[in-house]
């Protein structure tokens, strides 16, 4: 058994656990990235990267990297797919708290290996799938499929919804909303024509949206809560493609084509998760030198688009709190290992303090914008189609007016 001494070790090498190797290594503080696949994880398509996500890749210094190959958004657009008339409109235009509002749909494979490209080579250890965490002192020992152990002062884990460091803390696993998504990516090879909007469609019990990335491409998703006869035909692409044609409602025609042209290896159909606020509230998200971030803390449901977005800002927060606990260091007396713990749980406490109601707060808002605009009944679709709709569409704009800050240490 080969055993491995590292200062700070990140189990997973996705956005949060590549964002905040990326923030360390611009303050100066080396640390090592367990991935447990065997290159980077790249699924996923697209995703919204709202003003507070670009505040974040400002902080890391890759923003103008991926803006310039990706196009702003104008607006959202929200109809109603049972009378096939458009309900609010949001323009993106406008002045939040930190200025006017940017919002882009990025491709996720960009995005990460953006971040990646800028680490140090051999920041990123693949095929390295952790089994086990033990305490040893001051250490933590990471067990490996491999037979390796790491010795580690400081843990962070960023393994996203099923986290092997979140259990460690005793965290539960997320919870089923019992909502399934499918999401698709069309390349037309040419200009596709949509403008560059957000639209978003309601009715039904269906929620389905689709986003321009750049002039060729568009990333669509489509949530609804399955019966337990559709449920039997979730490993059948083939019958989930015709499910979904079968369940738009009033859908204008280039739309709907728009998913005929989907390849069928697409409709894979997921399971919505979450983690109940509760844990949050009174669960340890951090413990000594071991935390957790990005999915590993806050899985939510993706109705305000605001997982990775917040796993960026994680990224920059908890660099920034472990790298002032790091520097902390006194030079009066010699330190002894009981001295450099306490430090590195105090940065680590102080992140987690700062995440954690704007991580409840992104959670609870996220479940209750899913359950309105998908929740069926004439009543319910009454509500969210002549009042709810237009405060719905503004809580986007709303929940991305904010800064996590500089990579500046105090």
């Amino acid at each position: 058994m080969e055993e491995v001494v590292e200062d700070i070790v990140i189990v997973g090498a996705g956005i949060a656990g590549l964002t905040t190797s990326l923030g360390l290594h611009k303050l100066g503080i080396r640390s090592l990235v367990l991935e447990s696949s065997d290159g980077l994880r790249i699924e996923g398509y697209a995703l919204t990267l709202w003003t507070n996500a670009w505040k974040a890749l400002d902080a890391v210094g890759i923003a103008d990297s991926i803006r310039h190959q990706h196009e702003l958004l104008d607006g959202n657009v929200s109809t109603s797919t049972v009378s096939g008339l458009q309900t609010s409109y949001i323009s993106f235009k406008v002045k939040g708290k930190h200025g006017v509002h940017e919002v882009r749909r990025v491709k996720r494979n960009m995005l990460v290996e953006a971040i990646a490209k800028e680490l140090p080579s051999g920041t990123i250890r693949y095929s390295s799938k952790v089994v086990s965490i033990e305490e040893s002192g001051f250490y933590k020992l990471l067990h490996l499929a491999d037979a390796t152990t790491f010795k580690t002062k400081v843990l962070i884990g960023c393994d996203g919804v099923n986290s092997v460091v979140a259990k460690w803390l005793g965290l539960k696993k997320p919870t089923s909303t019992g909502r399934f998504a499918i999401r698709g990516c069309v390349d037309f090879k040419h200009n596709h024509g949509f403008a560059s909007k957000s639209m978003q469609f309601f009715g039904n019990g269906v929620r389905f949206g689709f986003v321009p990335c750049d002039d060729d491409t568009v990333y669509w998703f489509f949530t609804w809560i399955p019966t337990s006869q559709e449920k039997q035909t979730e490993d059948s692409p083939a019958k989930m493609k015709q499910l979904v044609l079968s369940k738009l409602g009033k859908m204008p025609e280039p739309v709907r084509a728009m998913i005929e042209n989907t390849e069928v290896h697409s409709f894979v159909p997921y399971r919505i998760k979450y983690r109940h606020p509760r844990q949050l509230i009174w669960g340890n998200t951090s413990k000594g030198n071991v935390c957790v971030a990005g999915d590993a803390l806050h899985p939510m449901t993706p109705d305000i688009g605001q997982g990775g977005c917040a796993a960026l800002e994680d990224g920059v927060v908890l660099a920034r709190c472990l790298a002032e606990a790091i520097s902390g260091k006194t030079k009066e007396k010699a330190e002894t290992e009981m001295d450099e713990y306490k430090r590195i749980e105090m940065g680590l406490k102080k992140y987690a303090k700062e995440r954690k109601w704007r991580s409840i707060e992104l959670i609870t808002t996220a479940y209750i914008v899913g359950f309105i605009e998908q929740s069926d009944g004439k009543v319910m679709t009454f509500l969210r189609d002549k009042i709810f709709a237009v405060f719905l569409a503004g809580l986007l704009l709303k929940k991305s007016s904010f800064d996590c800050g500089k990579l500046i240490i105090s």
